[in-house]
């Protein structure tokens, strides 16, 4: 399997499941939201602002797909790196509240390091790729 297919793949796989987390923390954000890894809820009506967490994963998610489906790798590199700090951020936010040191490092921290090294890898690719494909611009005479 080439690294192109292994790359491909492994991007579909975050678009899904960020695009899965996503939707669900909108669709049923008192029922997702408890995996999240925060020790304690606000009282009351918190729906709105788990459905915001919703929402960012979603679009997070598109971004990824349509740089896949277009083809732009090097920007979907690039997205990839960048969106894992959204992760990260979730990460720190649970370990910041005193949340679930286990949920924080094995969903969030390990989620953002994957999207890193899935990140680097297209970098890798596409440089790879744009290296062989090079061809000298023609000198004037």
């Amino acid at each position: 399997m080439t690294l192109k297919k292994i790359n491909t793949a492994l991007a579909a796989l975050f678009i899904l499941f960020i695009l899965w987390f996503g939707t669900q923390y909108i669709l049923a954000p008192q029922t997702i939201a408890p995996g999240f890894g925060l020790p304690n809820w606000p009282p009351g009506d918190g729906d709105g602002f788990l459905i915001i967490k919703g929402t960012r994963d979603v679009v997070l998610a598109l971004v990824l797909a349509i740089l896949l489906i277009t083809g732009h790798r090097r920007a979907l590199g690039w997205a990839l790196l960048v969106e894992a700090l959204a992760a990260y951020g979730d990460m720190t936010n649970v370990l910041a509240h005193h949340g679930s040191l286990a949920t924080a490092l094995a969903v969030h921290g390990l989620t953002a390091t994957l999207m890193v090294i899935n990140g680097l890898l297209i970098m890798h690719e596409t440089r790879t790729t744009a290296a062989t494909t090079t061809t000298p611009a023609p000198q004037p005479a």
